[in-house]
This record gives C-alpha cells, structure tokens and sequence, in this order.
C-alpha cells in the first residue's frame, strides 16, 4: 500500500463525500442544503448589519448577537464551496493544504460559537443578577477584550491540532466521509500512529466546548437562584423571557454537537447516510436558526429589521 506524507513527491489528496448511497439524488438533495445556505448567509448579514447601523442597539447584549452571527457566517461560509461543489459539480478532490486550511478554520469558528454563547451568558447573568452596575461592568472596551480573548484562547488551541495532522502519513485510499474536512474523519485515514491528535482532539473539545458548556449552566443556575428571589411572578417571567433567545441559541448549537458525537461513537449499524446528514445538520442548523430566533423573539431587532427593510424598498 502506498504511503504519502508532506515529503512525497506525490501529493497527498483526499477525496469528499456528498450523500452516500443517494447518488443519483445528490442534484435533488442540493436543493435544501443550498436554500439554508442562502437563509444562513442573509439572516446573519442581516443581522449584523441591523447591529451596526442602528445606534439603539449599540448595547452589549446586541454586540455580543453581531458576534455571535459573525462566527455562523463565517462558519458556514468555510463549508459552502466544498458542500455545494460536491453536491452539483462532484469536485470531490481537496489537497492536504486546503483540507487542514479548512479543518482549522471549520473547528476553529464552531468553538469561538461556543465561547460566544458562555459570553452571551455571562451577559444574561449580569443583566439579571446585578442590572445597577449592567453598563459599568460590560463596557465597549471589555466586551472587544472578551471577543479577542475567545478568538484567541480557539485560534491557538487549533494551530497545535493541525500542526499534528501535518506530520501524519497517509495511505492511498484517502476518501473522507463528509463534504468538508473534519478533524476526526482525516486522522482516522492516517497509516501511522494517531494517538496523540486523537488526545489533542479530545483535549481540545474538553478546554473549548466543555469549559463553556460547563460555565454556561453554572451561569443559568445562578440567574435562576436570583430571579426565583423576585417576588413578583410577572417579574420573574419578564426576567426568563430576556434569556429566551440565548437559551434557544445554546441548544441548538450543544445538542447536535452531542448528538452526532454520540452517533459516531455508538452509531455504527447506522447507514452511511444518517452520518453525513447529521455532520452537515450540525454545521448548518445554528446559522440558520439563530437569526430566525433572535429576529422573532427580540422586539429590537425584529424592529431594526422591518426599518431597514422599508428604507431599502423606499429607495428601489
């Protein structure tokens, strides 16, 4: 069996996968994937648009919502040329460079989505918690610094994980089992020992997702602790409604993480299919629902955006 490494003459190529055993409907199934695409691309854009032009919303809970639809239309922009190109052109090849150019950037934003959510709800807490001293502790300057800490703490977690597949040998059958490069399928294709990037792997999940993960309910245990202090039940109700949207945000991002975990963990009588439905799934489903979320149950932003919408037909 032929072995390739960074040192081969022969360069390493790996070959993507659009929807196993459905080949003959991968045009059809390109369809809804490129319409939550498109939903995904223009719900973010709007909303981070909204975020800067509108001074009313020049408040921390709003920068950390334009934040936080930064890193979904980033993340689903790292995924839109491999998925499409698959599915409607079958350009199924990816070098080595640009499968782990992909792999950094890919896990890279779905962490930094994870350490948006933890910050989101810090600021929850806060409002809640202690709303008097709300504007004093969340300043414009420490909400950049929380943005630059997070992109920071996930960017370099990533550099020592990609750094490691690059030493890695590959053998001739390099056919991955999603459209885009992910950490866990590529290193599974290695022909010498992964031990050590599959505990990178592991570590980096646990300090990135898991951390948050954890903070994040301790955050929303002590919110609840302080809003069942309030007396007033109409209160206490209008105090959970500000944490709505944030806790609809966390649940969709943690419980596909957790699901396609466990499916590829436990999940091996599943069809081929059912993996890669739930890898792209994952990928797609907090792009396009946490605009559609925040739109509906946000009256700021809800109105920001009908503004916006009526100056744009105004001026066509």
């Amino acid at each position: 069996m032929l072995v390739l490494n960074n040192t081969s003459t022969q360069p390493v190529i790996f070959f993507l996968t659009g929807i196993p055993g459905l080949p003959s409907g991968q045009v059809w199934i390109s369809i809804p994937f490129c319409l939550l695409y498109a939903i995904a691309l223009s719900g973010n854009s709007m909303i981070l648009l909204v975020v800067l032009r509108e001074h009313s919303l020049h408040e921390p809970m709003y920068y950390f919502l334009a934040m936080l639809s930064t890193t979904d239309l980033s993340l689903s922009l790292c995924t839109l040329s491999t998925t499409l190109g698959v599915l409607w052109f079958e350009a199924r090849e990816i070098n080595l460079n640009a499968c782990i150019s992909q792999m950094f950037f890919l896990h890279s934003f779905t962490f930094m989505e994870s350490g948006v959510l933890l910050a989101m709800a810090f600021d929850r807490f806060v409002a809640i918690c202690d709303p008097l001293r709300y504007t004093t502790i969340l300043t414009n300057a420490r909400i950049a610094l929380i943005g630059v800490i997070v992109l920071i703490k996930n960017v370099a977690v990533m550099v020592p994980v990609v750094l490691f597949v690059k030493k890695l040998s590959f053998c001739k059958s390099l056919i991955l089992s999603h459209s885009y490069c992910y950490h866990v399928d590529v290193i599974q294709l290695s022909c010498t020992d992964n031990r050590i990037n599959n505990i990178l792997g592991l570590f980096t999940i646990f300090f990135t997702a898991g951390f948050d993960c954890f903070f994040i309910l301790l955050s929303y245990i002590l919110i609840i602790r302080s809003v069942l202090r309030i007396a007033s039940s109409e209160e206490r109700q209008k105090a959970f409604n500000t944490c709505v949207s944030h806790i609809s945000a966390v649940a969709i991002f943690y419980i596909p993480l957790i699901s396609l975990s466990l499916v590829r963990r436990y999940g091996h009588s599943a069809p081929a299919f059912v993996h890669t439905i739930m890898a792209n799934v994952f990928l797609l489903i907090p792009p396009v629902l946490n605009p559609i979320i925040y739109s509906v149950k946000t009256k700021q932003i809800r109105k920001a955006i009908m503004k916006a919408l009526i100056q744009k037909k105004c001026q066509i």
